[in-house]
């Protein structure tokens, strides 16, 4: 489990091909790996992945086809990675609980300077939208944020500036495409209530 709390930006130092995937060699610049073992698990732009070699401020991930047919931002070499270790039971909980299962791929639609802050606007697949509310909670790419607006399919949300100093996300642009990951409370509420409504549909069908 992750928090959605950055402490670092990485980059994908190298990105080989591999029998089912690739593997990511990553370059730390302040994340410490100095309690870190082989089989940890460690975010990268959201996606948990597994630590198979370390070296140094490097580490090495292998990516399945499967993981990258689902998620965006982790073929390409030189890209900035935002990283977080997973959490301890110690820990303290600043963002939110994630999971680091990406649920899908979203597109932005908006990111405006509005002075203090900035505006980031993106359009989710149709099957999460369901998931999405106002003041609810969302991990883009590893970060965890707050939704501020809801319309339709698409949500937006307001990054202040030591957001945007931490993170990668002062890369986007209209038209980049982000890992998403909604908050896992909503993923149960929606699988409870659906349990319910088969449940009685089974009852009326005695």
């Amino acid at each position: 489990m992750f928090s959605g709390i950055i402490a670092d930006v990485g980059s994908i130092k190298q990105a080989s091909d591999r029998e089912g995937g690739l593997r990511l060699l990553i370059a730390t610049r302040a994340l410490d790996l100095g309690d870190v073992q082989l089989g940890d698990s460690i975010a990268v732009n959201g996606v948990c992945l597994t630590v198979v070699e370390q070296n140094g401020n490097d580490f090495a991930v292998d990516v399945s086809r499967e993981t990258l047919s689902c998620t965006v931002g982790l073929e390409e070499s030189g890209a900035p990675v935002n990283l977080e270790k997973a959490l301890r039971l110690a820990d303290r909980l600043g963002g939110h609980l994630v999971s680091g299962h990406v649920d899908g791929v979203g597109e932005v639609v908006e990111f405006a300077d509005l002075g203090e802050s900035w505006k980031l606007a993106v359009n989710v697949p149709q099957a999460l939208a369901k998931f999405i509310a106002i003041k609810g909670s969302i991990t883009i790419d590893g970060v965890s944020l707050t939704i501020n607006k809801v319309s339709g399919r698409e949500f937006s949300v307001n990054l202040i500036p030591h957001t945007l100093k931490q993170t990668n996300l002062n890369k986007l642009r209209a038209g980049s495409r982000v890992n998403l990951e909604v908050d896992l409370i909503a993923r149960y509420v929606e699988r409870m209530m659906q349990a319910n409504i088969e449940h009685a549909e089974k009852e009326q069908g005695k």
